[in-house]
C-alpha cells in the first residue's frame, strides 16, 4: 500500500511538471522563431555606388558611370521620354497635360518649395475623373503608336538575324524550303500590343493570327478575324512579310 501511494505521488509530480506552463511560454505560443545568421553584418550596401567623389576620374567612380544617365532618376526618365512625346507611367506628357488643362477647370498653383524645388499643387491635368483614377489612363498615345509601327517595320526589314546571320532576305528561302518564313531567326518578330486606343490595327506578333476571348472594340477586331492584321492578312494573298504564297505542290 505504501508503494502504491509512492507511485501515485511520483506520477502526480511528473504530470504536474509536464502540464505546467510559464508566462513566457504563453507569450511565445503560436510564434515562429526564425534562424538568425551569426555571420558578419554588412552595412551600407545601398550606398555602395555613392563614393562622394573619392573615385572620380578612375573610370569606376559614381560620376564616371552614371553622370548624365537618366535611368537613375524617375524625374529624368520622364523628362527624356516626354521630349520624344512619350508618356511615363501612364501620365500625360507636360504638353498633353497643358492641352487638357486642370480637372473640372479648378485652379492650381506652382510653388518653388525648399529642398524639392518647383512643385505643382492643385487638381490633376487630365481629361476626366476616370483618367485621374487610372481607369482610362494609358501610355498608348500617338507617339507610342508611331514607335510601335517603326518597330514593326524594323523587324519586317531586318538586315541581320540571330548571331549576325541573314535577315529578312532568308525568309523567302525558308518559305520555299520549309513552308514558313522563319521570322524569329531572321529578326522579324516584334510584339505590337493591340489596344483599344490604337488608331490602326497593330496585330500583336504581326503573324496574321486571330481570336478574342470576350467582346472587344472594333479597332481590336481589325487586328483579328478578317481585319487587316488578322486572317485578312492571309486573304490578301501575302504572308507576314509581303512574300507571295508558295504554290509548290498546291493544286
Amino acid at each position: 500500500m505504501k508503494l502504491s501511494v509512492g507511485v501515485v505521488a511520483l506520477l502526480s509530480i511528473s504530470s504536474g511538471a509536464a502540464l505546467s506552463v510559464s508566462r513566457s511560454d504563453l507569450r511565445n505560443l503560436g510564434s515562429k522563431s526564425l534562424p538568425v545568421s551569426s555571420g558578419p553584418k554588412r552595412e551600407g550596401s545601398s550606398m555602395r555606388m555613392e563614393d562622394f567623389g573619392l573615385m572620380k576620374g578612375t573610370g569606376i567612380g559614381f560620376d564616371d558611370l552614371w553622370a548624365g544617365n537618366e535611368v537613375i532618376s524617375e524625374v529624368a526618365i520622364e523628362k527624356s521620354l516626354n521630349d520624344s512625346g512619350l508618356r511615363y507611367r501612364l501620365n500625360r506628357t507636360k504638353k498633353e497635360a497643358e492641352e487638357v488643362g486642370s480637372l473640372f477647370g479648378l485652379p492650381g498653383v506652382t510653388l518653388n518649395l525648399p529642398i524639392i524645388g518647383e512643385t505643382y499643387l492643385g487638381p490633376p491635368k487630365v481629361a476626366s475623373i476616370w483618367e485621374a483614377l487610372g481607369f482610362t489612363a494609358t501610355s498608348n498615345n500617338e507617339a507610342r503608336q508611331k514607335e510601335k509601327m517603326k518597330a514593326i517595320e524594323k523587324a519586317r526589314n531586318a538586315k541581320k538575324g540571330v548571331k549576325g546571320g541573314e535577315g529578312a532576305s532568308i525568309r523567302a528561302k525558308w518559305l520555299d524550303k520549309y513552308g514558313y518564313p522563319r521570322l524569329v531567326g531572321s529578326g522579324g518578330i516584334f510584339y505590337a500590343d493591340q489596344l483599344s486606343t490604337d488608331k490602326q490595327p497593330m496585330g500583336g506578333f504581326n503573324m496574321g493570327k486571330s481570336g478574342v476571348m470576350f467582346p472587344v472594340p472594333d479597332i481590336v477586331k481589325q487586328g483579328t478575324y478578317g481585319g487587316a492584321k488578322g486572317w485578312g492578312m492571309k486573304k490578301k494573298g501575302t504572308a507576314v512579310d509581303g512574300l507571295p504564297k508558295n504554290k509548290k505542290g498546291v493544286e
